[in-house]
């Protein structure tokens, strides 16, 4: 049974059970008198976040500005942004996947760079090489194009596991590690990747290990009949640009803000709950890591600033689950069900 806190020294279980939610870090529950007493804790202030879900209002009307998609869409781009994580796009091509990730990084004034994946990629074609100076005899290193701010890695399971393999590090620690010598990557970092859905001819399925350090994935969906038409209206004199909304140090608080957002308890417990019923679900071969367990808390930890609250809610988890979950779930031979739709019969 999960428990929302209330900023009130005592309360009954059946009063915490209809609230909203409050942020606590401790509290000692009396089970015989049905009574918990919370203890204060030191986080992120009401009004950072309030500060914050304006900013991301603003850019998101921004991105929208140029891109014809869903806010939904957006947000959970975004969330890939400011919760330090990174986003898997799966859809037919030409539906605004390039579109969306070099709007945000024209929003935000920082550098942007695509990669098109193909069959002959090498790794070094994503993380550079060193090139040997005539003029001073040593060797230059130069960075490839993963040491950007964001990354379209466009098609990625268009090229072998090798080359794949090449942004494993990168996404994880936010470094690269080229002839021996680690080179850190810059802040912010965000990984957007493109996987086209429609062929299969010459595609390499990304790995499970490879598909667990994205933290969304989703379908941009193709636009219905009055969104297609503002499509063509704004394209008809080449596409508009978006406008620089915000600093990278600015993006760089907003993410310190989302690492502040208080998880209670009973919240966290919840979160476990789901985490553990993906792995003893009906046709499930292997459940959520413990890592997709991190991935969505701090999912959900964004989520609760976008809506302007300093703590996570039972809401927010219900709402990034769906998108955080189901791409980290294996299922046997003859499941009855797909991914997504287990982690739906869960919550």
């Amino acid at each position: 049974r999960l428990i929302h806190r209330v900023p009130t020294e005592e309360v009954s279980l059946p009063q915490l059970q209809n609230a909203g939610g409050s942020p606590a870090d401790d509290s000692t529950t009396n089970l015989k008198s049905g009574r918990v007493l919370h203890m204060p804790v030191e986080g992120v202030t009401q009004a950072a976040v309030e500060s914050f879900a304006a900013d991301v209002d603003a850019l998101i009307a921004n991105i929208t500005n140029v891109v014809v998609t869903s806010d939904t869409t957006v947000r959970l781009t975004l969330l890939g942004l400011f919760a330090k994580g990174h986003v898997l796009l799966e859809d037919l091509p030409g539906v605004g996947k390039t579109l969306i990730s070099k709007t945000i990084a024209q929003s935000i004034q920082c550098d942007f760079k695509r990669i098109q994946f193909t069959p002959d990629l090498l790794p070094s074609d994503i993380t550079g090489t060193s090139v040997f100076d005539m003029k001073d005899s040593k060797f230059e290193f130069l960075p490839g194009p993963i040491f950007s701010n964001i990354v379209l890695a466009d098609e990625i399971n268009r090229t072998g596991p090798r080359t794949q393999s090449a942004l494993l590090e990168a996404m994880a620690e936010y470094q690269v590690t080229v002839e021996g010598e680690s080179r850190k990557l810059p802040s912010p970092f965000l990984v957007i990747a493109t996987q086209n859905m429609a062929e299969s001819h010459g595609a390499f399925p990304l790995p499970e290990s490879q598909l667990d350090r994205f933290l969304v994935s989703l379908g941009m969906g193709m636009p219905g009949p009055e969104d297609e038409a503002e499509i063509l209206a704004r394209s008809q004199g080449g596409m508009p640009e978006a406008d620089v909304v915000m600093t990278e140090e600015r993006v760089r608080q907003m993410q310190d803000v989302v690492s502040g957002v208080e998880v209670s308890s009973p919240v966290r417990q919840y979160m476990v709950n789901v985490i553990q019923a993906t792995r003893i679900a009906d046709g499930v071969q292997f459940g959520v890591s413990p890592r997709g367990g991190a991935a969505l808390q701090r999912a959900s930890q964004g989520w609760a600033a976008f809506n302007g609250r300093n703590y996570v809610d039972p809401s927010d988890v219900k709402a990034v689950a769906p998108y955080v979950l189901p791409h980290r779930i294996t299922l046997g031979a003859g499941a009855a069900l797909r991914a997504d739709q287990v982690v739906a019969s869960i919550l």
